[in-house]
């Protein structure tokens, strides 16, 4: 029931904005995030306003350097299938999809603050501790590490689906309502 436009990674935030998206989705894709400036810039833009934000992968990393986190280069990169991640606020352990060299840095024992609000590290992975989902408390916005989306993968995480369907209707009451 989701309709969805894809755009390229450098259309400018005004643009987006201009379609009236219900969600803005950042999707994995290779790189460096710390060289991705102007993407993060327009991440920066578009968490000015109310629009729910979930980014995985290489979209966590955008994220996480649009709310002033820093990105490191991992000494050996997480692939693969069967990872355990830890879900913080659940208290579960779930079974995620990894491909990715580079992770964000972040405090993983409190909030933290940035220009947005508190926010908060919401999963883990359990083999090295490497921050593996982020959330802003004031902003509807949030991302994974991890690939929820993987097919033929684990389905632990497709939760995370609902609740940025969720977070999209919920917004759109507030502004149509």
């Amino acid at each position: 029931g989701v309709e969805v436009t894809v755009v390229p990674f450098d259309t400018p935030a005004a643009e987006i904005l201009a379609a009236k998206p219900d969600g803005v989705f950042l999707s994995n894709g290779p790189g460096d995030p710390s060289t991705m400036d102007s993407v993060v810039e327009t991440v920066r833009e578009l968490l000015t306003d109310q629009i729910p934000i979930f980014g995985i992968c290489f979209g966590h990393q955008i994220l996480g350097r649009a709310i002033g986190l820093e990105t490191f280069k991992l000494p050996f990169g997480h692939r693969g299938i069967n990872q355990p991640v830890k879900n913080l606020i659940a208290g579960t352990v779930e079974i995620t999809a990894h491909n990715h060299g580079f992770a964000v840095e972040a405090p993983t024992g409190s909030y933290f603050q940035t220009e947005y609000g508190e926010g908060r590290v919401t999963h883990i992975c359990l083999n090295d501790g490497v921050v593996e989902g982020l959330e802003l408390l004031h902003k509807p916005a949030f991302s994974v590490q991890y690939h929820p989306e993987s097919a033929a993968g684990p389905h632990d995480a497709a939760y995370l689906f609902d609740h940025f369907v969720e977070l999209m209707s919920q917004e759109s009451a507030v502004h149509n309502g």
